[in-house]
């Protein structure tokens, strides 16, 4: 059954990829009726939330636009940071979402934040175990089943905890970018509704990984409990 679920879930996270894919060469052609530029776009919310410390610059790649608030810079891909179109509007926007959350010490971001360096140790310790449990009666002679189990479930806590946590922070990124679009008349009545379905279709991606996530700690969990039955 874990198997059937997890299954659905990597499709799930396929067509949600897909769609995304689809939706931002969409709005990637349609232009906005201001002209401006995502790295314009970026630069002016910035200004206008009184950020002067933050740089916009250009990073390789597709969908690799991030912010980072260690240099604190809106990172935008080459695409979105020299093109005039709807999809890098909001993009550019809700990176600049996350520059704005950075700068009003929004809660959720800096907890995020700190599991950073939590989920990176854990991510790479789930793979070693992995590995090891190839090895089957081997690693099972020197650690018991159980004890192994129990350090899955506390490895990957921490990664479910890690997407549960990105979840309200991508979100309220995607509300601030879209609130700004419309409060500014960055973007037009007609713009703003395909802006606000490009972020829709990017915030899903977040959502069905937090609850693979979620799956994949409860599977561990039962596997756990079902071994002291």
């Amino acid at each position: 059954m874990f198997i059937v679920i997890l299954l659905g879930f990597m499709l799930a996270g396929f067509i949600v990829q897909m769609r995304l894919k689809k939706k931002f060469k969409k709005y990637g052609q349609m232009g906005l009726a201001n002209g401006l530029t995502g790295r314009e776009i970026a630069e002016k919310m910035l200004s206008d939330n009184g950020i002067t410390d933050v740089r916009v610059i250009s990073t390789p790649g597709k969908l690799t636009d991030h912010y980072d608030p260690r240099n604190k810079t809106v990172n935008l891909s080459e695409d979105v940071y020299q093109q005039n179109s709807i999809a890098a509007a909001a993009v550019a926007a809700h990176e600049c979402g996350h520059a704005v959350q950075h700068a009003q010490a929004y809660s959720w971001l800096q907890l995020r934040s700190t599991l950073v360096p939590v989920v990176s140790f854990s991510s790479r310790m789930m793979g070693y175990v992995f590995m090891f449990m190839l090895f089957g009666a081997f690693i099972t002679s020197w650690f018991p089943l159980q004890s192994v189990l129990l350090i899955m479930i506390a490895l990957q806590a921490s990664i479910t905890l890690f997407t549960m946590v990105t979840l309200p922070v991508e979100y309220d990124a995607s509300n601030r970018a879209l609130a700004w679009l419309k409060q500014t008349g960055t973007a037009t009545v007609e713009e703003h509704g395909k802006a606000k379905d490009a972020l829709n279709a990017a915030a899903n991606t977040y959502l069905v990984a937090a609850l693979a996530a979620i799956t994949q700690l409860a599977y561990y969990v039962l596997m756990f409990m079902g071994m002291d039955d």
